[in-house]
């Protein structure tokens, strides 16, 4: 998990520069991080925790839709021809980074 969110900031953070390379670093890491997310689960009956707990799964399907759309942009097929993979990622990271903090505070309370 840990080596796709380097991968994931790698890429995106190169895209200007390399675009081939780096959508390939972005697209492991979106693949790596988005599936040991899907991967995990919670088994409490905390209503608070099991809605941040689907938003972070939409932050990681945001990460999935941001390769997409970036393929579409390196490979100039479809629709996204231009920086509409900087949304996607821009939604993932809200998502992520507000139940990363979240989370533990709810499981910290109950």
């Amino acid at each position: 998990m840990m080596v796709g969110g380097v991968l994931i900031i790698v890429g995106a953070a190169l895209y200007m520069f390399w675009p081939l390379p780096s959508f390939v670093a972005f697209s492991l890491g979106s693949l790596a991080f988005s599936s040991m997310q899907l991967q995990q689960s919670y088994e409490g009956s905390s209503f608070v925790v099991r809605r941040l707990r689907r938003q972070q799964l939409l932050g990681a399907i945001a990460f999935l839709i941001a390769a997409c759309l970036m393929a579409m942009q390196t490979f100039r097929f479809g629709f996204a021809l231009r920086n509409e993979w900087v949304v996607a990622l821009t939604i993932g990271c809200v998502l992520e980074l507000y139940t990363v903090f979240r989370i533990p505070a709810e499981l910290k309370k109950s």
